[in-house]
């Protein structure tokens, strides 16, 4: 690989760091902050509920995980240090777990959505500093989208999996609540089948056309459709 594209692949990494560094981290923080409305003050003692990047940093899972499935050209996954919650703490714990399992996703929805309304800003910057910008922000839209569908997948110990298992009836929440403890593996399996046989990407198959459909309805919604060609 010749200085030029290690340059080139440096420059488009560094559109990452930001995006990562506010995506995953503040996914946490929205677990910890609807806990906490509900009751449960466990993170909050803790110092969770912050939009500090630092109190949320797993090492493995939001730095250096994120970067060798980029470089490998895969499917961009990562993880923070997860936000404690003592479910029993909570005012209506039933209700209460499908809100605090909900807020993650909802809180990259969010970020998505301030990104794009960003690029009314980011256009009006010179040369260089604009396409940064862009490239930026358009990197958030996308991470944020997939991070947001990725969790409300409805396998324990995702986000989705949590919320069906609050709303599903007992008989159907039970074995679903009981495959949390695999649930981790045919994730990375599901994963890294994906990355070495990508015809076999069974989760491409679900996000790709999702987190399309998603990423034109925010351009719409922001009034950035016509910009990004959408």
């Amino acid at each position: 690989m010749g200085g030029h594209d290690i340059s080139a692949t440096i420059q488009a990494a560094t559109t990452w760091v930001l995006p990562i560094l506010f995506a995953i981290p503040l996914h946490e923080a929205a677990h910890g902050f609807v806990a906490f409305l509900c009751g449960d003050r466990t993170a909050y003692m803790l110092g969770r509920v912050t939009a500090n990047p630092l109190k949320h940093i797993d090492p493995m899972g939001t730095i250096l995980l994120p970067a060798i499935m980029w470089l490998a050209g895969g499917f961009l996954f990562g993880y923070a240090k997860p936000v404690p919650v003592n479910y029993r703490n909570l005012r209506h714990p039933r209700r209460d777990s499908v809100l605090v399992a909900a807020a993650g996703p909802g809180a990259n929805f969010i970020i998505a959505t301030i990104s794009a309304l960003l690029f009314h800003l980011a256009i009006f910057l010179p040369g260089a500093y604009q396409d940064f910008a862009v490239l930026t922000l358009w990197n958030s839209m996308q991470l944020n989208v997939w991070l947001a569908l990725f969790n409300l997948i409805p396998i324990p110990p995702l986000d989705g999996g949590r919320v069906a298992v609050g709303i599903l009836p007992r008989s159907l929440a039970m074995p679903l609540a009981r495959l949390e403890r695999h649930g981790m593996l045919i994730l990375m399996g599901l994963i890294f089948l994906g990355i070495a046989v990508p015809q076999l990407s069974i989760l491409g198959w679900i996000l790709r056309p999702a987190s399309s459909y998603v990423l034109t309805g925010i351009a719409h919604l922001t009034g950035i459709a016509s910009y990004l060609g959408f």
